[in-house]
Formats: structure tokens, C-alpha cells, sequence
């Protein structure tokens, strides 16, 4: 018992302490905003967005390699230098913060609730005398933490296994007609679930912080022992760390009523007009296929409008309003969602990258080793982000139409209660172990939001629509921000056209569970 305590307490100081790091920084100071401070929030806000702007230009190679690393390693000189004053003018309201104890995460837990923390390791044997000895090959262990009692832990076994089943489910899970999908889910939750749900005992509601690959599953399509998908039986909150508890009582008013954005008018490219897809296309583009690939999805439209009617007080923009400069300018809306095209960029230009003097390999989002990895310094929040209006032409009023994530990172969404990003992929990114997922869904966290709806593969346009407008009216009758997600999935769930998991298990809820406050 005293290892298990001493083992959760540091995993509950130190998983995801990089997000904690820059997010905690910028919410002192906007909490304890003067004149200085705003001007230093808005200086890295400009320096972040030409970074973004240049990683955009490199990705279109329209700038020689040359000159793309040289403005590259100034503007990062630039950023460090802003965050390291950031950081040193919020630390006297930082060091008068409680310190983080199992005791106080262990307070915020409801009563019918548990926490399960989960986390990615290399067993070490201090004994070896090779260095290549004294790393034992990756794991998988679970602490299980309820509202009252010890924690509790299981090992999980080899990591790479799971990792590989993992990946396997993820692909079979994107195509709706793969019959392999039940067996996979059956096989991984066997290995990562059902140990943990012998500690769990008659628990129903779950807290998961996931680590390494089991950042990029949705839970809740899981099988069990007796064919059920997990989201049957149990009610999942997706975390960073169980340390999120502690912030969730911190509240800030939102300013601004909920805004939409959808039927975004992605601009056309030289003379062609882009063909309607029949559903929303593919967009964890390469490198390659990244150039003016942005598709219209008229369906977002209907979505918007849908919505609409149970937020009548919403802004909506589309078209040319949907458009980057509108959604920087926005002051902590109540709700924020974005429907459009979200990706995922894996790669740079062969130009670029062989410039690097290296050969490109590719990038995983699951586990790459650091070593096979020439990307590994190409921030993935540069890489990740949201297709806005004239994207297609890198060319909207200041800016280029694409939101990164680290432009994303900058908004001021403290006060906003959800941010739901319907679009495709935008709850990956790259994974670091004990960090999470580096990407939209970390960029929204240090912007500030409450929580946050993301999808794990690409969506589609109809099943969307219908998901999002049952979850919004589900909110709407106090239901809380997971429990209403789930009641949705378990809806479409029991339909007879929308009971794949490829339909109902893509959009995960992520951050504060409970109901939104009601403006």
C-alpha cells in the first residue's frame, strides 16, 4: 500500500506536468492581468503566429530550407524568451498555489466515482552493469484511486503488445464494414480493462487518464467478458492526469455567447472549384497531399443550424466569416464549436527535410522512438490544426486561413465551458509518454476550456449532424457534459443505421464532466 501511494502521488505531481507548466503560467496572469502582462500575452501570440505561418509556407514549399531553419530557429529563441518571462511573472501567484497531494485529488472524486490512472513505464534494475541492461522493455500499469480507501494497482503487462493491438483496433475502427473491429475490442480490453475493472468492483462512473498509445481509444468501445460495449455499463471522463480534478472548482465567467462556425468557405485554388465530397474526406493528410485539398462540407451547415435552434442565442459564422482572424478575436464564448476540416500532418516536404541532411522515415503518433524520429524537433503543435475560411489560398486578411494548434493555444478560452471540434482526427496528435496528446486537444486545455469533444478518426458528415444535435439538446436538460455523450452513443447505439462504433465511439469528452451552468 505505501508503494502504490508513493507511486500514484508522484505519477499525480509529475504525468502531463508540461501542459500544466505553460497552461497554469498564462491563467495567473490573465486571472491577475496588468497593462505589462497583456502586452507579453500578445507578443507570444504574434511570435507563435509566424511560426505557424512559416511551418504553413514550408509544408506549400514556398520558402527555400535555407531561409525556412533560419527564421525557424529565431522565432523559437523569441517564444522561449517570452515564456521564460511569462513564467518567472506568474510564479509569485504560482508559489501560493496548494502543493498536489493524493489526499486532495482523492477529495474531488465523487463519491460513486473512481479514478484510474494509467501509465506507460520501463521497469529499472539497478543491478545491471551494461547500459542497455538497465531498462527493461515497456509496460503498462493501472492505479486505481476512489473517493475513499487506499489506491490500488495492477500491471498490465508488455506495452509494445498492447501498443500493437492498439494501432490494429484504431484501423479497423475507422471503416465502419471492418468485421474484425468486435474481436479487437474483445482482445484489448481483456488486456488494459478487465484487470481493472476486478479493482473497480460495483463503480459506474470512471475518470480515465490514459498514457503512450491508450491516449488515441475510445474506451467506451471496448468489449468486456460478456459481449457488452463498455459504454453500456460504465460512464467515462477522459483526463490529462487525475490532477485535473483540482482545477475544475477554479471557474471564470464566460464573456460571449456560445459561437458556431461551420460551412466554411475554404476559397478556391487558382481557377478549379473543388467537387462536394459525399462525406467529410480524408484529413490526416501527408506533406504531399496537404496542398489545396480542402474540401466544402455543406453538411456543417445544416449541423449549424440545428444546433442553433437550441442555443437561439448563438452567433453563427460561415463562409468568409468562418474565418481565422474572427475565431482569435472571439472573448471566452460560453460554448465554441468549430465544424470544418481538422488534420494531422506527419511529415515535411521532401525539400525541407532533406536540407536536415536526413531522410524521412515517417512519424507515429503511437510510440517513436526519439533516436528513428527526424521530425522529432517539428513542434506537433505546428503540425496539428483547423481549415478555415480561404485556407485553400493560405490567404485571409493577416492571416493564412489555418489554425495550428499552437495558434489554438493562444485564444483566450478561459470562461468557456466546451469547445467541441466537429471534425475529423482532431483528437490525435503525437503522443510522449507521461504527457499526452500533443496537438488540438492540449492546445485547448492551455487555452483555457473547461472540456472539450474531439474525434479519434475521420467522421461522417450525416452521423455527425445527428450525434451532435442529440448531444447539444442533452446539455440542454442538465445532463452533464460525459453523461451526455454517453446517453447519445448509447441512442445511436440501439438505431439500426448508426450502431457501428465507426458512427457513435469516434468523439470523446474530455476535461469537466458535470453540467454546464446555464447562461
Amino acid at each position: 500500500i505505501a508503494a502504490a501511494r508513493l507511486a500514484l502521488t508522484t505519477l499525480l505531481q509529475r504525468k502531463g506536468r508540461l501542459l500544466d507548466a505553460m497552461s497554469e503560467g498564462v491563467a495567473t496572469l490573465r486571472r491577475h492581468m496588468k497593462p505589462e502582462d497583456e502586452t507579453l500575452l500578445d507578443q507570444l501570440a504574434d511570435v507563435n503566429t509566424q511560426r505557424a505561418n512559416l511551418f504553413v509556407q514550408a509544408q506549400h514549399a514556398k520558402i527555400p530550407a535555407e531561409q525556412y531553419f533560419s527564421q525557424k530557429a529565431q522565432l523559437e529563441v523569441q517564444a522561449q524568451e517570452l515564456e521564460k518571462t511569462i513564467s518567472s511573472r506568474s510564479a509569485e501567484f504560482l508559489a501560493k498555489s496548494q502543493p498536489i497531494t493524493l489526499e486532495r485529488v482523492q477529495q474531488t472524486i465523487p463519491k460513486d466515482s473512481a479514478l484510474i490512472e494509467y501509465f506507460r513505464y520501463r521497469p529499472f534494475n539497478p543491478k545491471a552493469r551494461k547500459e542497455e541492461d538497465k531498462f527493461a522493455p515497456a509496460r503498462y500499469i493501472a492505479y486505481v484511486l476512489k473517493s475513499t480507501g487506499e489506491p490500488q494497482s495492477i500491471e498490465l503487462g508488455d506495452a509494445a503488445e498492447i501498443d500493437h493491438l492498439v494501432h490494429d483496433w484504431r484501423k479497423t475502427l475507422a471503416n465502419g464494414r471492418n468485421p474484425s473491429v468486435a474481436a479487437l475490442a474483445r482482445k484489448l480490453d481483456e488486456k488494459i480493462m478487465r484487470p481493472v475493472r476486478k479493482l473497480l468492483g460495483e463503480t459506474r462512473s470512471v475518470l480515465i487518464s490514459p498514457d503512450g498509445a491508450l491516449n488515441l481509444i475510445p474506451f467506451a468501445a471496448l468489449k468486456d467478458e460478456h459481449d457488452r460495449y463498455l459504454v453500456e455499463r460504465i460512464a467515462l471522463t477522459y483526463l490529462s492526469s487525475g490532477r485535473d480534478l483540482l482545477r475544475f472548482d477554479s471557474k471564470i465567467d464566460s464573456q460571449q455567447p456560445a459561437t458556431l462556425l461551420a460551412d466554411v468557405d475554404f476559397g478556391k485554388v487558382g481557377n478549379k472549384t473543388k467537387s462536394v465530397p459525399s462525406d467529410r474526406s480524408v484529413t490526416h493528410r501527408r506533406a504531399g497531399d496537404y496542398q489545396g485539398e480542402f474540401q466544402p462540407l455543406p453538411g456543417t451547415k445544416a449541423e449549424a443550424q440545428a444546433i442553433s435552434k437550441i442555443l437561439p442565442a448563438a452567433t453563427i459564422l460561415t463562409g468568409q466569416q468562418a474565418s481565422e482572424s474572427k475565431l482569435k478575436q472571439l472573448d471566452r464564448p460560453h460554448i465554441l464549436h468549430i465544424a470544418t476540416h481538422g488534420f494531422f500532418l506527419s511529415d515535411l516536404p521532401d525539400n525541407i527535410a532533406k536540407a536536415r541532411g536526413v531522410s524521412l522515415m515517417g512519424s507515429s503518433q503511437i510510440d517513436l522512438p526519439r533516436k528513428n524520429n527526424p521530425l522529432f524537433n517539428e513542434n506537433p503543435l505546428l503540425r496539428s490544426g483547423l481549415a478555415l475560411a480561404n485556407a485553400n489560398r493560405l490567404e485571409s486578411g493577416e492571416d493564412d486561413g489555418v489554425l495550428t494548434a499552437m495558434e489554438a493555444a493562444n485564444l483566450d478560452l478561459w470562461g468557456t465551458q466546451l469547445v467541441v471540434l466537429s471534425a475529423c482526427e482532431t483528437g490525435v496528435g503525437e503522443v510522449q509518454n507521461g504527457q499526452g496528446v500533443f496537438g488540438l486537444r492540449r492546445a485547448l486545455v492551455i487555452a483555457g476550456s473547461e472540456s472539450q469533444v474531439m474525434s479519434l478518426w475521420k467522421v461522417d458528415d450525416d452521423g455527425t449532424k445527428e450525434l451532435m444535435v442529440d448531444y447539444y439538446q442533452r446539455l440542454l436538460n442538465s445532463e452533464g457534459r460525459s453523461e451526455a455523450m454517453r446517453q447519445t452513443q448509447l441512442a445511436m447505439l440501439a438505431s439500426d443505421n448508426r450502431n457501428h462504433p465507426f458512427y457513435w465511439a469516434s468523439f470523446i469528452v474530455s476535461g469537466d464532466w458535470k453540467p454546464m451552468e446555464k447562461k
